[in-house]
């Protein structure tokens, strides 16, 4: 199969989005690096397209905000607490109608992700409170339910169900559970993401290590297969020729280890070697060269990228990665705040002069989020000259 060079996304425009305002990046390449300073919107620029990617699925949104921590809780008639995500923290600044809508997707045309607030009509609003535990729905939902709709190529869904969002900052989504109880509330039926165009494969990775289940999950689909190959290769950065080899094992193995963990085969040992116990580094880099291989004709985002990779690891890392984004049509978007990051990935841009590989920087000036964006001249003048970028 022919690879496609159309990127999913060759300029984004971020709206309204939880710490961002108004963004707009010109161009995109096939490998992004985004750098900047510490909570200047790095990450949230990677959450946002997510989202974007999901075609505002339920699923995805609560996961944003859950990893935050942007909960709200309640408790009901029998002391129980009951608690979900907070659906202001989805909008800049938690803003107030008509001003609350999140937009994300290219600066202009067809292809742009909405997720705005509505009133639900009286069928809608009877299902919520029908749809609730007795003794819950007083306290949790409050007088004023109002639904999140997404919408994407004018087909939209409801996403989730929340209160207060007219007046307070009390709003919470119905993907609650009751743990003590061990409640699980039913699936809504009109808030039903399948009317939602299908999401693009999107992946993520970082700023921590991938854990045992994902690196199983990403083994699955390219065992035994070249990609497989690619990925061993990855640990041959740090480790040479003693990787002769790579497997997951232990499901329903032993009792001390249940859950699959991936073992290596090096030259010279009598047996496997757990890949956690070779470090931070060799775990970071063979799980993101899994990951480019489970983001074919996607996205794959890299947080914080950097983390566990040894700065004379870099220039190849970076290599790694533009060369496989580009075999898998995977479009990449990466953060940093290292200068060793941003060195190797311009030496890296500067030898592969056939994959785009695009440096932006984002900063504040005088409270507005802005991108400053490198050509690859200015990237290599950056490298060869040691001139701050970040």
């Amino acid at each position: 199969m022919a690879r496609s060079n159309i990127l999913r996304l060759s300029n984004l425009a971020i709206k309204g989005f939880r710490g961002v305002d108004d963004l707009t990046i010109s161009r995109l390449g096939r490998v992004t690096l985004l750098a900047g300073k510490n909570s200047v919107g790095k990450t949230t620029v990677l959450e946002a397209v997510q989202a974007y990617a999901a075609r505002g699925r339920s699923g995805m949104l609560n996961e944003i905000l859950t990893t935050h921590q942007e909960t709200s809780t309640a408790i009901d008639d029998d002391g129980d607490q009951v608690s979900g995500p907070d659906l202001l923290a989805l909008f800049h600044r938690r803003a107030s109608p008509p001003q609350r809508e999140v937009v994300v997707g290219p600066a202009s045309g067809y292809d742009q992700l909405k997720i705005s607030v509505e009133s639900l009509t009286e069928q809608q609003e009877d299902e919520v409170w029908s749809s609730l535990p007795e003794g819950v729905a007083e306290d949790f939902l409050g007088d004023r339910p109002q639904a999140l709709r997404a919408e994407f190529h004018n087909r939209s869904a409801i996403v989730g169900i929340a209160t207060g969002l007219a007046t307070e900052a009390t709003s919470r989504v119905l993907s609650w559970r009751t743990r003590s109880r061990g409640y699980v509330p039913r699936r809504f039926r009109f808030a039903d993401d399948d009317l939602l165009p299908s999401p693009i494969t999107c992946e993520r990775i970082g700023p921590g290590l991938p854990d045992n289940a994902r690196m199983a999950r990403y083994m699955d689909q390219v065992a035994l297969t070249e990609a497989q190959d690619r990925a061993v290769d990855a640990l041959r950065l740090i480790f040479g020729d003693q990787v002769e080899g790579i497997a997951i094992v232990g499901q329903g193995g032993t009792p001390y280890y249940a859950d699959p963990r991936p073992i290596v085969k090096l030259r010279d040992y009598d047996g496997p070697v757990p890949l956690r116990s070779l470090g931070d580094g060799a775990l970071r880099l063979f799980g993101l060269a899994l990951a480019l291989a489970n983001s074919r004709g996607g996205f794959l985002l890299i947080d914080e990228a950097e983390n566990g990779i040894h700065h004379s690891l870099q220039r190849n890392f970076w290599r790694m990665v533009l060369q496989t984004a580009q075999r898998n049509d995977v479009q990449v978007l990466a953060t940093t705040h290292s200068w060793d990051c941003v060195t190797g990935f311009a030496k890296a841009v500067c030898d592969l002069p056939d994959v785009d590989g695009l440096l932006v920087r984002l900063d504040r000036s005088r409270g507005q989020l802005r991108a400053v964006e490198y050509t690859e001249e200015e990237l290599q003048t950056a490298a060869e000259q040691g001139i701050e970028v970040r």
